[in-house]
């Protein structure tokens, strides 16, 4: 699923105008990279936690050229998602049945 099934998706079922839902989804996507980059974690109660997790600092090895690159402590986002949706997905039969094809 992509960003526009989403935006049409809400379209449908709300009725808003799909310029307006893309707006607003836009606007979420914006506050949630401009939070986390400020060092902010967003908690979203019933569906989850969009966290900075850190990384320490470890010695990777360039196969290629045979040496070591040190790579220094970094955050990464990461998303945590809670534990009503965990339940949710695997309690779904059609996520089962997808599984199963595949």
């Amino acid at each position: 699923m992509t960003k526009a099934d989403v935006i049409n998706q809400i379209a449908e079922k709300t009725g808003i105008d799909k310029a307006d839902v893309s707006a607003s989804v836009e606007a979420f996507f914006n506050i949630v990279k401009s939070s986390m980059s400020g060092g902010q974690n967003i908690y979203i109660r019933g569906f989850g936690s969009f966290i900075n997790k850190k990384r320490k600092k470890k010695i990777a090895r360039n196969i290629s050229r045979n040496t070591a690159i040190v790579i220094e402590e970094h955050y990464i986002p990461s998303f945590k998602p809670a534990k009503i949706f965990v339940n949710k997905i695997k309690n779904s039969e059609k996520v089962k049945q997808f599984a199963e094809k595949n």
